[in-house]
């Protein structure tokens, strides 16, 4: 193989690498294939955590309008393992963490043990 070859075949490689980057840009023009179509504050449906369980399986839990579902992954087939779980999960844990702080009628006034 002679260097005209070589040349020929580098060319043909940069034309097609060209023009899928020209593709990428048609579609993202149109829509397609962009997160960032919409604003961050816009934005319905979020994943909120996922907790890899092993090789093949993984729980995921998203958000959608301030309701989380909890979703096992893998490779049979997905699974919703629960459905509507309300949002809000520290604050729920502050208010019960608060209750427990303040004393309740039970508990012992001043230095009394």
């Amino acid at each position: 193989m002679d260097i005209d070859t070589y040349f020929r075949f580098s060319l043909a490689l940069a034309f097609v690498i060209a023009l899928f980057f020209v593709l990428i840009l048609v579609l993202r023009r149109f829509g397609f294939g962009s997160a960032a179509a919409t604003p961050r504050r816009q934005r319905r449906v979020t994943v909120v955590e996922v907790a890899p369980l092993d090789a093949k399986r993984r729980l995921v839990l998203v958000r959608r309008d301030e309701v989380e579902h909890l979703i096992l992954l893998s490779g049979n087939g997905d699974l919703v393992v629960e459905p509507g779980i309300r949002a809000g999960f520290r604050e729920a844990v502050a208010s019960v963490q608060a209750r427990a702080e303040t004393p309740g009628p039970d508990a012992p006034k001043g230095g009394e043990p």
